[in-house]
């Protein structure tokens, strides 16, 4: 428990002192007026109180990847209680607060438009592809999901196909309707059961008292497979969210159109990345115990971990809270992502989204894929996990443009931009040894792929070192 509790002291000192620094790099307005005010539109900008941000960006960007993923990832053993206190910390933390207050400075701006911004028409084009096809399949795996844990939770009459159609019914309308009128409204009730069964786990976790194990035991693999599944790069591929997730860059731009005042950037964007890795952190702690107090428990699948952790600490309550974790969390991502993509594609397209009608325009089309994604799927009994594992590559490799673009940014405004390139060339390494290794990727030996990966982070950290050289013999950007 010693261990756990280091985590989580570091993840809130995270916040106080590490956020502020990155606060001062940036260096805030106050006298700003943000797209909230100065583009209101009523549908997608719009000014909304500060904690209703927090609550729905903590939700955006969570969904059940903190927990799925923390899940998951406590399966390498205490190893991932180091990645989610420092990736947090010093790459999800940055990488979300950095993109949000750039979105905010430019008119609310999507993330492709910001990454072309910085790295340049030809990747801001590749961005805008890659970016719509990961929300489409974050869409498709978060209709999918709830949907069968809603058909096993209930009578035979409601199949699989009865809750598919009722979650993307949902979809449709949450994303045509302006955000205030159902994301505004029911994402903080989420965001609060969500907060309130992280809260009910770590009081749990300290009556209960369970004997984890600690940093000073050893950090070696568990993984039931280590072979197949390294530390390097699986468990930053498998624990994103609660760490780094490029998915959240894609869903900054939608608070970023809320926010009233740059001076709430750092709790808004910062601090809900510090929640989700408090979050992340407590169910890799329950789940640490649950796995290696009897091996027996390898068997369940994440949702069930949820389910039975819940049930027996924290009893009714926790059976209720847990329906909303693995249930409504993936439902409040999944909605958000096809308005994300929505607004991606208008942004791209430059076509007003106030008329009804032209949101359709961007929105059915996405609809069609995600159903078409669905039907294949739904037949094959790994349908969802294939889904998955494509996805959570992309989300990373997402990542890594994002940070690359903020750290072009940093040099350019003449700002301390060893903050994101650090974990741009970690998180470029990560990624690009991971597609060569992994099962879903080329498969290549460990050995291989590392050096791949290691060449293709050198060469981007040249290439990176040339275009400095050049930019600072230029004028600076301003901030």
């Amino acid at each position: 428990m010693i261990s756990f509790v280091l985590s989580l002291v570091a993840l809130v000192l995270g916040y106080l002192l590490y956020g502020k620094f990155i606060e001062r790099i940036f260096k805030i307005d106050t006298t700003r007026k943000t797209p909230a005010y100065a583009m209101q539109d009523g549908v997608d900008y719009i000014p909304m109180p500060t904690w209703k941000v927090y609550m729905i960006q903590f939700l955006n960007i969570a969904g059940t990847g903190p927990i799925f993923g923390a899940i998951m990832g406590s399966l390498f053993g205490i190893s991932s209680f180091l990645w989610i206190v420092f990736g947090c910390i010093f790459g999800g933390a940055v990488h979300d607060y950095l993109s949000g207050m750039l979105s905010v400075r430019h008119e609310g701006e999507s993330l492709p438009q910001l990454i072309g911004r910085y790295l340049g028409t030809n990747v801001k084009r590749v961005m805008l592809v890659f970016s719509v096809v990961l929300l489409v399949l974050v869409g498709a795996v978060f209709v999918s999901s709830p949907a069968m844990l809603l058909a096993e939770m209930t009578p035979d009459p409601f199949g699989l196909m009865f809750w598919i159609i009722v979650v993307f019914i949902y979809y449709v309308v949450a994303t045509l309707l302006p955000i205030d009128k159902i994301i505004g409204k029911i994402y903080p009730v989420f965001a609060f059961a969500l907060l309130f069964m992280a809260v009910g786990l770590i009081v749990m976790l300290f009556v209960n008292h369970p004997a984890l194990p600690e940093f000073w035991d050893g950090l070696g693999n568990t993984h039931a497979d280590p072979d197949k599944y390294p530390i390097f790069p699986c468990l930053f591929i498998t624990i994103a969210c609660g760490a780094i997730s490029g998915f959240h860059a894609t869903q900054s731009p939608l608070m970023a159109r809320c926010i009233k005042n740059e001076r709430y950037g750092r709790p808004v964007f910062y601090g809900s990345m510090i929640t989700e890795g408090v979050v992340a952190l407590v169910w890799a702690a329950a789940a640490t115990y649950f796995y290696h107090d009897n091996p027996a428990n390898l068997a369940f699948q994440a949702p069930q971990v949820v389910t039975k952790v819940c049930s027996n600490w924290m009893g009714a309550l926790g059976s209720i809270l847990a329906i909303l974790g693995v249930v409504a969390a993936p439902i409040t991502s999944g909605d958000t992502a096809f308005r994300s993509a929505r607004l991606i594609i208008a942004d791209f397209i430059h076509l007003d989204q106030h008329p009804i009608a032209k949101r359709l325009y961007i929105s059915v089309p996405l609809f069609l894929v995600a159903i078409v994604l669905l039907i294949y799927n739904l037949g094959d009994a790994d349908g969802f996990a294939k889904i998955w594992s494509y996805f959570a590559w992309s989300n990373q490799t997402l990542s890594v443009f994002t940070l690359w673009a903020v750290t072009s940014y940093l040099v350019q405004a003449k700002k301390a931009y060893l903050v994101s390139l650090i974990p741009a060339l970690f998180m470029t390494m990560v990624c690009s040894t991971y597609i060569f290794e992994a099962p879903e990727g080329f498969q290549w030996p460990a050995m291989i792929s590392r050096i791949i990966g290691a060449v293709v982070t050198l060469a981007l950290f040249i290439y990176f070192l040339i275009w400095k050289k050049k930019i600072d013999k230029e004028l600076p950007l301003k901030g």
